[in-house]
């Protein structure tokens, strides 16, 4: 169980490391990049705190997303346990707010779909590593032998 939720860590991290280095540099990719600068536009059109009166710079907002991918993603691979926890809580907020932000779009179902799957991967991901603190921390009980049993 923890080599395989390693290896499901590594490529979640990996993945999001990629993702955010897309999103902040121009050098991977200039069709790519181009396109992120679009999308980020739309995207802070819809950013969640609108209503409270507060829309990001999209360039900003996606070199913040960028940031937080890369170094979360990073965190998720070669952090310490409790930085892998919260490494995981802040990719699953941001697939949240992901997800949030293409329903506000009223984007088609297929663009869900990257964010669905590494939210499921991520809550999977922290689901099963408290099962295992859960079990690691649980006492072994010894068995009474049956000599000393009341009946």
């Amino acid at each position: 169980m923890a080599l395989l939720l390693a290896t499901l860590r590594v490529l979640l991290g990996g993945f999001f490391v990629l993702t955010g280095a897309a999103k902040l540099s121009e050098q991977i990719s200039a069709p790519v990049s181009e396109q992120m600068k679009a999308l980020f536009v739309q995207f802070a059109e819809v950013f969640p705190l609108k209503v409270f009166g507060y829309q990001p710079d999209p360039m900003s907002y996606q070199a913040t997303v960028g940031w937080l991918e890369l170094l979360a993603g990073l965190l998720l691979v070669v952090g310490s346990p409790i930085l892998q926890e919260i490494s995981n809580l802040l990719l699953t907020l941001l697939m949240i707010g992901a997800i949030f932000t293409l329903v506000s779009l009223n984007e088609s179902l297929s663009t869900y779909i990257p964010a669905i799957v590494c939210l499921s991967l991520l809550i999977l991901l922290d689901t099963c590593q408290f099962a295992v603190q859960t079990q690691e921390a649980r006492p072994t009980r010894k068995k009474t032998p049956a000599i000393f049993e009341e009946s």
